[in-house]
Protein backbone atom coordinates (compact mmCIF):
# COMPACT_ATOMS: atom_id res chain seq x y z
CA UNK A 1 0.00 0.00 0.00
CA UNK A 2 2.64 2.18 0.89
CA UNK A 3 4.79 1.62 -2.67
CA UNK A 4 1.06 2.83 -4.64
CA UNK A 5 0.91 5.92 -2.14
CA UNK A 6 4.64 6.46 -3.43
CA UNK A 7 4.29 6.04 -6.61
CA UNK A 8 1.11 7.88 -6.78
CA UNK A 9 2.88 10.65 -5.18
CA UNK A 10 5.45 10.75 -7.24
CA UNK A 11 3.56 10.54 -10.58
CA UNK A 12 1.79 13.82 -8.89
CA UNK A 13 4.65 15.97 -8.33
CA UNK A 14 5.27 14.97 -12.13
CA UNK A 15 2.93 15.84 -13.61
CA UNK A 16 2.26 19.37 -11.71
CA UNK A 17 6.23 19.95 -13.13
CA UNK A 18 5.27 19.08 -16.60
CA UNK A 19 2.41 21.76 -16.08
CA UNK A 20 5.00 24.50 -14.63
CA UNK A 21 7.39 23.69 -17.57
CA UNK A 22 4.50 23.91 -19.99
CA UNK A 23 3.40 27.12 -18.42
CA UNK A 24 6.92 28.77 -18.83
CA UNK A 25 6.95 29.85 -22.23
CA UNK A 26 3.47 31.45 -21.92
CA UNK A 27 4.78 33.85 -19.65
CA UNK A 28 4.85 36.27 -22.02
CA UNK A 29 6.16 40.29 -21.22
CA UNK A 30 5.13 43.54 -21.81
CA UNK A 31 5.51 46.78 -21.05
CA UNK A 32 4.06 50.61 -21.19
CA UNK A 33 5.26 53.90 -21.78
CA UNK A 34 3.87 57.27 -21.41
CA UNK A 35 3.91 60.36 -23.47
CA UNK A 36 2.94 63.95 -22.71
CA UNK A 37 1.49 66.78 -25.57
CA UNK A 38 4.68 68.30 -26.90
CA UNK A 39 5.30 70.89 -24.88
CA UNK A 40 8.85 71.53 -25.84
CA UNK A 41 10.56 68.41 -23.97
CA UNK A 42 12.12 66.55 -26.67
CA UNK A 43 13.10 69.89 -29.14
CA UNK A 44 12.78 73.26 -26.95
CA UNK A 45 13.06 74.99 -29.56
CA UNK A 46 9.82 73.23 -31.49
CA UNK A 47 7.32 72.72 -29.22
CA UNK A 48 3.55 72.10 -30.69
CA UNK A 49 2.42 75.23 -32.08
CA UNK A 50 -0.60 74.18 -33.88
CA UNK A 51 -4.59 74.64 -32.92
CA UNK A 52 -5.71 71.06 -31.31
CA UNK A 53 -6.24 70.79 -27.76
CA UNK A 54 -3.14 70.41 -25.22
CA UNK A 55 -4.89 67.71 -23.44
CA UNK A 56 -3.89 64.88 -25.71
CA UNK A 57 -1.39 62.32 -24.20
CA UNK A 58 -0.51 59.16 -25.29
CA UNK A 59 0.76 55.38 -24.27
CA UNK A 60 2.52 53.05 -26.15
CA UNK A 61 2.39 49.01 -24.20
CA UNK A 62 4.10 46.41 -25.71
CA UNK A 63 3.65 42.95 -25.39
CA UNK A 64 5.68 40.05 -26.56
CA UNK A 65 4.24 37.23 -29.02
CA UNK A 66 5.69 33.66 -28.67
CA UNK A 67 6.38 34.02 -32.56
CA UNK A 68 9.02 36.49 -31.52
CA UNK A 69 7.18 39.32 -32.58
CA UNK A 70 5.61 42.06 -30.48
CA UNK A 71 2.19 43.36 -30.20
CA UNK A 72 2.46 47.38 -29.99
CA UNK A 73 -0.77 49.21 -29.24
CA UNK A 74 -0.83 52.97 -28.56
CA UNK A 75 -3.78 54.58 -26.97
CA UNK A 76 -4.61 58.47 -27.40
CA UNK A 77 -6.83 60.47 -24.63
CA UNK A 78 -8.88 63.34 -25.78
CA UNK A 79 -8.84 62.74 -29.42
CA UNK A 80 -10.74 65.21 -31.99
CA UNK A 81 -13.63 63.42 -32.75
CA UNK A 82 -13.64 62.68 -36.98
CA UNK A 83 -10.26 63.63 -36.89
CA UNK A 84 -7.71 61.40 -38.69
CA UNK A 85 -4.57 60.53 -36.29
CA UNK A 86 -1.19 59.06 -37.93
CA UNK A 87 1.07 57.67 -35.97
CA UNK A 88 4.75 56.36 -36.72
CA UNK A 89 8.10 55.06 -35.55
CA UNK A 90 10.69 56.65 -37.01
CA UNK A 91 14.60 55.02 -36.86
CA UNK A 92 17.02 57.73 -35.01
CA UNK A 93 19.68 58.99 -37.30
CA UNK A 94 22.44 61.30 -37.48
CA UNK A 95 21.37 64.94 -39.00
CA UNK A 96 24.25 65.25 -41.51
CA UNK A 97 22.72 62.11 -43.33
CA UNK A 98 19.00 63.15 -43.66
CA UNK A 99 17.90 65.18 -46.77
CA UNK A 100 16.28 68.32 -43.87
CA UNK A 101 18.50 67.40 -41.19
CA UNK A 102 16.52 65.97 -38.99
CA UNK A 103 18.07 63.60 -36.13
CA UNK A 104 15.28 60.72 -37.61
CA UNK A 105 14.31 58.56 -40.79
CA UNK A 106 11.86 60.98 -42.61
CA UNK A 107 10.10 57.74 -43.94
CA UNK A 108 9.16 55.76 -40.86
CA UNK A 109 10.00 52.03 -40.29
CA UNK A 110 6.52 49.99 -41.61
CA UNK A 111 8.00 47.08 -39.53
CA UNK A 112 7.64 48.64 -36.31
CA UNK A 113 4.72 51.04 -36.45
CA UNK A 114 3.09 53.05 -39.36
CA UNK A 115 -0.40 52.80 -38.31
CA UNK A 116 -3.83 55.80 -38.55
CA UNK A 117 -6.43 56.35 -35.62
CA UNK A 118 -9.69 58.04 -35.90
CA UNK A 119 -10.77 60.15 -33.05
CA UNK A 120 -13.67 59.58 -31.24
CA UNK A 121 -13.45 62.69 -28.83
CA UNK A 122 -12.05 60.69 -26.10
CA UNK A 123 -9.77 57.68 -25.92
CA UNK A 124 -9.12 55.65 -29.24
CA UNK A 125 -6.56 52.78 -29.28
CA UNK A 126 -4.68 51.22 -32.35
CA UNK A 127 -2.41 47.94 -32.57
CA UNK A 128 0.63 46.75 -34.95
CA UNK A 129 2.31 43.70 -34.91
CA UNK A 130 5.82 44.75 -34.78
CA UNK A 131 9.00 42.39 -36.66
CA UNK A 132 11.04 42.68 -33.89
CA UNK A 133 11.34 41.09 -30.61
CA UNK A 134 10.58 42.83 -27.20
CA UNK A 135 14.16 42.65 -25.88
CA UNK A 136 15.27 44.48 -29.03
CA UNK A 137 12.49 46.87 -29.19
CA UNK A 138 13.25 48.02 -25.11
CA UNK A 139 16.78 47.69 -25.49
CA UNK A 140 18.18 48.01 -28.92
CA UNK A 141 16.08 50.12 -30.99
CA UNK A 142 16.40 53.61 -31.82
CA UNK A 143 13.87 55.49 -32.61
CA UNK A 144 11.35 58.05 -31.93
CA UNK A 145 7.62 57.92 -31.61
CA UNK A 146 5.26 60.92 -33.27
CA UNK A 147 1.82 61.15 -33.31
CA UNK A 148 1.29 63.78 -36.41
CA UNK A 149 -1.77 66.54 -35.50
CA UNK A 150 -4.74 65.31 -37.38
CA UNK A 151 -5.64 69.13 -38.03
CA UNK A 152 -3.18 69.97 -40.35
CA UNK A 153 -0.99 68.49 -43.39
CA UNK A 154 1.41 66.23 -42.90
CA UNK A 155 4.93 67.16 -42.22
CA UNK A 156 7.73 64.84 -41.01
CA UNK A 157 10.54 67.86 -40.98
CA UNK A 158 8.24 70.50 -38.50
CA UNK A 159 8.73 69.12 -35.32
CA UNK A 160 6.48 71.50 -34.21
CA UNK A 161 3.82 69.80 -35.74
CA UNK A 162 4.36 66.72 -33.58
CA UNK A 163 1.55 66.23 -30.75
CA UNK A 164 3.57 63.88 -29.17
CA UNK A 165 7.30 63.18 -29.70
CA UNK A 166 9.68 61.06 -28.14
CA UNK A 167 12.35 58.13 -27.72
CA UNK A 168 10.59 54.83 -28.84
CA UNK A 169 9.45 52.41 -25.87
CA UNK A 170 11.65 53.95 -23.46
CA UNK A 171 10.30 55.54 -20.33
CA UNK A 172 10.52 59.74 -20.73
CA UNK A 173 10.91 62.12 -18.23
CA UNK A 174 7.56 63.85 -16.97
CA UNK A 175 7.86 67.36 -16.63
CA UNK A 176 4.62 68.97 -15.08
CA UNK A 177 3.50 72.04 -16.97
CA UNK A 178 1.07 74.67 -15.86
CA UNK A 179 -1.92 75.81 -17.99
CA UNK A 180 -4.20 78.72 -17.18
CA UNK A 181 -7.80 80.07 -19.03
CA UNK A 182 -9.00 82.94 -18.71
CA UNK A 183 -12.50 83.99 -20.66
CA UNK A 184 -13.75 87.29 -22.35
CA UNK A 185 -16.85 88.89 -23.05
CA UNK A 186 -18.13 91.17 -25.67
CA UNK A 187 -16.78 93.98 -25.55
CA UNK A 188 -19.87 96.36 -23.74
CA UNK A 189 -17.57 98.81 -21.82
CA UNK A 190 -16.42 96.48 -19.13
CA UNK A 191 -12.58 98.38 -19.02
CA UNK A 192 -14.41 101.73 -19.55
CA UNK A 193 -18.11 103.17 -20.54
CA UNK A 194 -16.65 105.25 -23.51
CA UNK A 195 -15.09 102.06 -25.10
CA UNK A 196 -17.55 99.98 -25.65
CA UNK A 197 -18.05 98.40 -28.83
CA UNK A 198 -19.59 100.51 -31.78
CA UNK A 199 -20.25 98.55 -34.85
CA UNK A 200 -22.18 96.15 -36.85
CA UNK A 201 -20.87 92.64 -34.92
CA UNK A 202 -23.08 90.30 -33.33
CA UNK A 203 -22.58 90.59 -29.56
CA UNK A 204 -22.98 86.74 -28.84
CA UNK A 205 -18.75 86.63 -29.96
CA UNK A 206 -17.07 85.71 -26.64
CA UNK A 207 -13.34 84.47 -26.06
CA UNK A 208 -11.41 81.88 -23.94
CA UNK A 209 -7.58 82.25 -23.78
CA UNK A 210 -5.52 79.39 -22.47
CA UNK A 211 -1.62 79.86 -21.63
CA UNK A 212 0.64 76.91 -21.67
CA UNK A 213 3.66 76.79 -20.22
CA UNK A 214 6.47 75.33 -22.33
CA UNK A 215 10.21 74.65 -22.24
CA UNK A 216 12.84 76.78 -22.56
CA UNK A 217 11.16 79.45 -20.74
CA UNK A 218 8.38 79.80 -23.47
CA UNK A 219 4.24 79.52 -23.64
CA UNK A 220 1.78 78.88 -25.51
CA UNK A 221 -1.38 81.26 -26.13
CA UNK A 222 -4.32 80.07 -27.52
CA UNK A 223 -7.20 82.31 -28.40
CA UNK A 224 -10.58 80.60 -29.07
CA UNK A 225 -13.63 82.97 -30.99
CA UNK A 226 -17.02 81.77 -30.55
CA UNK A 227 -19.85 82.48 -32.38
CA UNK A 228 -17.13 83.96 -35.12
CA UNK A 229 -18.77 84.86 -38.30
CA UNK A 230 -17.68 82.74 -41.08
CA UNK A 231 -15.09 83.90 -43.47
CA UNK A 232 -13.61 86.72 -41.61
CA UNK A 233 -10.57 87.65 -40.26
CA UNK A 234 -10.02 88.72 -36.46
CA UNK A 235 -6.53 90.06 -35.18
CA UNK A 236 -5.97 88.89 -31.62
CA UNK A 237 -2.95 91.46 -30.24
CA UNK A 238 -1.17 92.08 -26.72
CA UNK A 239 -0.91 95.53 -26.26
CA UNK A 240 1.13 97.24 -23.23
CA UNK A 241 -0.46 98.96 -21.21
CA UNK A 242 0.61 102.77 -20.73
CA UNK A 243 0.44 106.40 -18.74
CA UNK A 244 -2.00 107.93 -21.33
CA UNK A 245 -0.16 111.04 -21.42
CA UNK A 246 2.96 109.42 -22.81
CA UNK A 247 1.52 107.50 -25.90
CA UNK A 248 1.13 109.25 -29.44
CA UNK A 249 -2.86 109.24 -29.26
CA UNK A 250 -3.61 109.43 -25.63
CA UNK A 251 -4.43 105.93 -25.37
CA UNK A 252 -4.09 104.08 -21.80
CA UNK A 253 -1.73 101.08 -23.94
CA UNK A 254 1.34 101.02 -26.34
CA UNK A 255 -0.51 100.97 -29.98
CA UNK A 256 1.92 98.75 -31.29
CA UNK A 257 1.03 95.40 -30.19
CA UNK A 258 3.43 93.45 -28.04
CA UNK A 259 4.94 90.40 -30.64
CA UNK A 260 6.41 88.48 -27.61
CA UNK A 261 2.70 87.80 -25.78
CA UNK A 262 0.41 87.57 -28.68
CA UNK A 263 0.03 88.50 -32.39
CA UNK A 264 -2.11 86.23 -34.37
CA UNK A 265 -4.57 86.31 -36.65
CA UNK A 266 -7.85 83.72 -36.73
CA UNK A 267 -9.98 82.75 -39.98
CA UNK A 268 -13.55 82.59 -38.67
CA UNK A 269 -15.49 79.57 -39.26
CA UNK A 270 -19.25 80.53 -38.09
CA UNK A 271 -18.59 78.40 -34.73
CA UNK A 272 -16.02 78.51 -32.88
CA UNK A 273 -12.48 79.25 -34.60
CA UNK A 274 -8.88 78.95 -32.82
CA UNK A 275 -5.59 79.77 -33.23
CA UNK A 276 -2.15 79.80 -31.35
CA UNK A 277 0.90 81.71 -30.47
CA UNK A 278 4.78 80.91 -29.13
CA UNK A 279 4.86 83.41 -26.64
CA UNK A 280 8.42 84.35 -26.17
CA UNK A 281 7.60 85.83 -22.54
CA UNK A 282 7.90 82.74 -20.07
CA UNK A 283 4.84 81.46 -18.03
CA UNK A 284 5.00 83.19 -14.60
CA UNK A 285 5.50 86.12 -16.29
CA UNK A 286 2.66 86.46 -18.54
CA UNK A 287 -0.04 85.50 -15.81
CA UNK A 288 1.13 87.06 -12.74
CA UNK A 289 3.35 89.98 -13.42
CA UNK A 290 2.62 91.15 -17.45
CA UNK A 291 0.37 94.53 -17.17
CA UNK A 292 -1.06 94.39 -20.54
CA UNK A 293 -4.73 94.43 -22.51
CA UNK A 294 -5.81 91.65 -24.43
CA UNK A 295 -7.28 92.92 -27.90
CA UNK A 296 -9.63 91.38 -30.78
CA UNK A 297 -9.99 93.73 -33.51
CA UNK A 298 -13.51 94.09 -35.49
CA UNK A 299 -12.83 92.05 -38.73
CA UNK A 300 -15.92 93.96 -40.36
CA UNK A 301 -14.11 97.36 -40.59
CA UNK A 302 -10.56 98.58 -41.15
CA UNK A 303 -8.12 97.84 -37.79
CA UNK A 304 -7.53 100.78 -36.08
CA UNK A 305 -5.19 100.81 -32.65
CA UNK A 306 -6.08 103.95 -31.26
CA UNK A 307 -10.18 103.64 -31.39
CA UNK A 308 -11.00 101.31 -28.38
CA UNK A 309 -14.92 100.99 -29.86
CA UNK A 310 -13.30 98.97 -32.88
CA UNK A 311 -12.87 96.19 -30.27
CA UNK A 312 -15.22 93.44 -30.40
CA UNK A 313 -12.87 91.58 -27.09
CA UNK A 314 -10.98 94.24 -24.71
CA UNK A 315 -9.80 93.23 -21.33
CA UNK A 316 -6.68 93.31 -18.92
CA UNK A 317 -4.96 90.18 -20.83
CA UNK A 318 -4.19 86.98 -19.02
CA UNK A 319 -6.93 88.17 -15.64
CA UNK A 320 -10.01 87.05 -14.34
CA UNK A 321 -11.82 90.21 -15.34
Amino acid sequence: MKNIISIILTLSILIFMNSCSDDDPLQMRSAEYTYQFNNGQVVPTAPYAGTHNSDLDASLRLDELENGNTLITVTLTNTVNGATYRLHAHDAADPNSTPNGTPYSESPNTNIFVQTLQGTGGSASVSQEAEMTFEALTNQYEGFFVVHDPLQQINVVDISTYLIVGTFARTQPTTQFRTAVFEYDFNIGQLASSFAYDGSHPSDLSTIVQIDELSNNQSRVSVSIMNSLDGEVYRAHAHDMADATTTPNGTPYMESPNTNVLVTSIVGNGETARNTFIASMEYDEIVNTYDGFFVIHDPLQPITTVDPTTYVVLGVFARNN
